[in-house]
């Protein structure tokens, strides 16, 4: 399970920071996510980090965006600064898991947060 929180109302040039927390089974987690979607249109990515914090970015995010992660915690951060108005968008957390189960099994999963609202005002 990931729980998102963080989102909310800014101005144009201000900051907001992200955090997704995942819960229950967090065995073999690997790349972490954030996505964005605005009504109507498709999720896109935002960022992602792998669990060796290799990161890729969104041309549209590069150089005012940070992701970052806390393995310990299980935990994923979208540092947000410099907002515009276009990155107005429900953001949602994303997680990939790899691992072999109590029967050994191999099992992978792809876990969704519930979504976080922000808003960019200008």
């Amino acid at each position: 399970q990931l729980q998102a929180s963080g989102g909310g109302s800014v101005q144009a040039g201000g900051s907001l920071r992200l955090s997704c927390a995942a819960s229950g089974n967090t065995r073999g987690i690997r790349a972490m996510g954030w996505y964005r979607q605005d009504p109507g249109k498709q999720r896109e990515l935002v960022a992602s980090i792998s669990s060796g914090g290799s990161t890729n970015y969104a041309d549209s995010v590069r150089g005012r965006f940070t992701i970052s992660r806390d393995n310990a915690k299980n935990t994923v951060y979208l540092q947000m600064n410099s907002l515009k108005p276009e990155d107005t968008a429900v953001y949602y957390c994303n997680a990939d898991q790899v691992y072999m189960d109590d029967s050994g099994s191999f099992v992978a999963l792809n876990a969704w947060g519930q979504g976080t609202l922000v808003t960019v005002s200008s």
